[in-house]
């Protein structure tokens, strides 16, 4: 019978078992710990930058003895000697030493590690944070470029219309936009008319109330606001529940002061006045709006104002341009009518000029002829009043002519030295026929300081002399008149709106007219300078008078740099005249100026003297023919150029010739004279003949080499004093 066993079988390996893997396990454990170092020394010798060096040569050393010791218990699972336990001590001790020395050396590094790792997560953020700064830099500089892009071509015109639509086109492409809308202020500004759209989806002229709570919102605000995409400005795109409506953006565009330049249908308005830009973003995107694209938005809004007042100032000189264009036009017209009118007058008073000089040289000749007869008082009565009606009539002539060039600029000022003393006096000389018939005694008052020779001319002053004179003898009937001629001083009394200013080669003439006669209203003052104006005294209008005379006078003045005013203290007071002329000093001196030595041509002896006249007029040359007759000469006359070329000879001493037609083919004959006369003292003298007062036919009568102007009318004292002074110095030109 075989025993049963009751033996426990082992739960775990032999001890032989054990100590082979304990042997194993040993032995790779030593590997490892010996290829760690060698790893370590590997990347100190690669890191060049590695602060703890010394700390890696320590935690090797720990490592190397752990293996030392690991590789050491190899020999201790066997029998094995005193030496070998010695050895496996040594390293144990040499092992914890190590590791203590390690363990204490790491609690100094693992803050420096710690710091380390801090920083190392500063510079991390501040990466990031220059990465984010980057970004914000390329955005602000892709939004710059947008911005650039858009303003140039904003800018690219000057058009309204254009710049306003280029915007949303622009704007559309560069930020996708679904739809982009402007809407405008109406003329009343109490409404948003919608003016613009990006695809055309809504018609223009749908309106909303400018005082809805969204529009006061954007409007109180530079910046761009996001909106409501259902709030009235917004709703633009069309109703479609498929996806959400986007986002929606609106800024307000400043339209710069709008009462300056009132373009079209723009409010009038002075206060300040914004439209509304409306963007919106896709409907099919989540897409929103980001802080770059709106300051894109703001910038764009505010060019857009930048733009418009440039396009509305552009509107506005353009219209200012037509309206100034137009205004040129209408004044170049009217100039041109005036100059027209003026010329017709001019044409017309020349015609009438000559045709009535001709009839009053003819009437003025026989008179003067007449009045050389036997004539009892009744006729030589009516003989004089005949001659005294027609040189009041030519005398009326002369003055109109005179206001005609001088309100069209043709009349200019013939400067030459005179003596003014005697001036005056050959103006009282004038005068005082007629003053002491009147029983109205008449002084003279010179200055002391009165210069005696003066620069100036000298027809036109002794004009205004004779006038002014000659209507206080014509409106005094009692009483006396004065005439003071002195130098204006700065300090005397004169209308506020003249200032005497003297130099060294110029000084200003006072001459002052007093009478007692009828006197002047002093509302009337004012209105006797005005042409054909009269006073309503009784005086004056007894006195007749044609109103022209202080008209001219006037105008005289102003042309020597003077004024002229009338004081009185009213009706039956008497008046006083004072004008203020601007002449030159003269160097001449009493010694140097040869004085005028008149002739006297009442003793003149003509007799046998040939005279040639040669006039197209019947009347007019027979009775210049008359005249010289009289006088004692020889006369032949002819009708034509053609005979007087033919007729005239050396035996004639002098030749009138009739120039009163224009054109230069009167003219033509002096020239052929004077080639068939070849030596001068064989030639006749030629004198013009003519009822032209305007300068051009004294300019003419010099270039075409004749001697002499004769105005018509002439009287037979006239011929004689022609005469006498053409045959004395053999030249003869009368002012005109």
């Amino acid at each position: 019978m075989m025993e049963v066993c009751n033996c426990i079988e082992p739960q775990w390996p032999a001890d032989e078992l054990l100590m082979k893997y304990q042997y194993i396990s040993d032995f790779f454990i030593a590997v490892a710990y010996f290829s760690i170092p060698l790893e370590l020394i590997y990347f100190v010798k690669k890191s060049a930058v590695f602060p703890y060096r010394w700390v890696l040569v320590q935690f090797g050393a720990f490592i190397v003895l752990c293996g030392a010791t690991h590789l050491i218990n190899l020999w201790t699972f066997t029998t094995h000697s005193r030496t070998v336990a010695l050895v496996m001590t040594t390293a144990k001790v040499l092992t914890a030493v190590v590791s203590c020395a390690t363990a204490l050396m790491l609690v100094h590094i693992i803050p420096d590690l710690l710091s380390v790792k801090t920083r190392e997560l500063f510079l991390k953020n501040k990466a990031a944070e220059l990465d984010r700064e980057m970004g914000l830099i390329r955005t602000q500089e892709e939004t710059g470029r947008h911005v650039r892009m858009l303003t140039h071509e904003i800018r690219s015109t000057l058009d309204r219309h254009t710049i306003l639509k280029t915007t949303l086109v622009e704007l559309g492409r560069t930020l996708a936009l679904e739809e982009c809308a402007l809407w405008m202020p109406t003329r009343t500004g109490l409404e948003l008319q919608l003016s613009y759209t990006l695809r055309q989806q809504h018609p223009v002229e749908y309106t909303v109330p400018i005082q809805l709570p969204v529009i006061n919102q954007v409007f109180g605000t530079s910046r761009a606001v996001k909106i409501s995409p259902n709030s009235p400005v917004a709703r633009l795109r069309p109703v479609s529940g498929k996806y959400l409506l986007g986002e929606v953006v609106a800024v307000r565009v400043p339209l710069l002061h709008l009462s300056n330049f009132q373009i079209n249908d723009w409010p009038e308005l002075s206060t300040k006045r914004y439209a509304l830009m409306v963007l919106m973003l896709p409907s099919d995107s989540a897409r929103q709006w980001h802080v770059h694209e709106l300051e894109l938005v703001e910038v764009v809004a505010d060019q857009v104002a930048v733009a418009l007042s440039h396009a509305a100032i552009l509107e506005e000189s353009m219209r200012a341009r037509d309206l100034l264009m137009e205004q040129n036009v209408a004044l170049d017209i009217a100039r041109r009518e005036a100059e027209t009118a003026i010329r017709a007058r001019n044409d017309f008073l020349a015609v009438m000029n000559h045709e009535m000089r001709t009839p009053m040289h003819a009437i003025i000749a026989l008179s003067s002829l007449l009045q050389e007869t036997e004539l009892t008082p009744e006729q030589r009565l009516m003989v004089e009043t005949v001659l005294k009606s027609s040189s009041l009539l030519a005398t009326l002539m002369n003055d109109v002519l005179d206001l005609s060039r001088l309100e069209d600029g043709s009349l200019q000022l013939e400067l030459g030295t005179f003596n003014l003393h005697t001036l005056f006096r050959e103006v009282l000389n004038l005068i005082k026929p007629i003053a002491v018939v009147k029983k109205l005694p008449i002084t003279l008052n010179l200055a002391p300081d009165l210069p005696e020779f003066v620069v100036g001319d000298e027809k036109r002053l002794m004009q205004i002399i004779l006038n002014i004179v000659g209507n206080a003898v014509k409106f005094s009937k009692q009483g006396s008149i004065s005439v003071t001629a002195l130098v204006t001083k700065s300090d005397n009394r004169a209308p506020p709106d003249f200032f005497v200013v003297p130099t060294g080669s110029h000084f200003y003439l006072r001459v002052k007219v007093k009478d007692l006669g009828a006197g002047i209203n002093p509302q009337d003052i004012p209105k006797l300078f005005t042409k054909f104006a009269q006073t309503q005294s009784l005086a004056t209008r007894s006195s007749g008078g044609s109103g022209l005379g202080l008209a001219i006078s006037k105008r005289f003045v102003n042309l020597m740099e003077g004024n002229i005013w009338i004081e009185s203290d009213g009706v039956g007071k008497g008046c006083t005249a004072i004008f203020d002329v601007k002449l030159g000093i003269s160097n001449e001196s009493k010694q140097s100026a040869i004085p005028k030595v008149p002739a006297n041509p009442q003793h003149a002896n003509f007799a046998g003297l040939k005279v040639l006249v040669m006039d197209e007029n019947g009347v007019s040359r027979m009775v210049t023919k008359g005249l010289l007759v009289h006088l004692g000469c020889e006369v032949t006359t002819v009708s034509s150029n053609e005979e007087c070329l033919r007729v005239v000879s050396h035996e004639h001493k002098v030749v009138f010739m009739d120039v009163c037609m224009p054109g230069v083919e009167n003219y033509q004959i002096a020239l052929r004279i004077h080639e068939k006369f070849t030596k001068r003292h064989q030639r006749p003298l030629l004198v013009a003949l003519t009822g032209n007062t305007d300068k051009s036919t004294k300019e003419k009568c010099m270039s075409f080499g004749l001697d002499g102007v004769l105005l018509k009318p002439v009287s037979l004292d006239n011929m004689r004093n022609v005469l006498s002074d053409l045959l004395e110095h053999r030249v003869l030109y009368e002012a005109m």
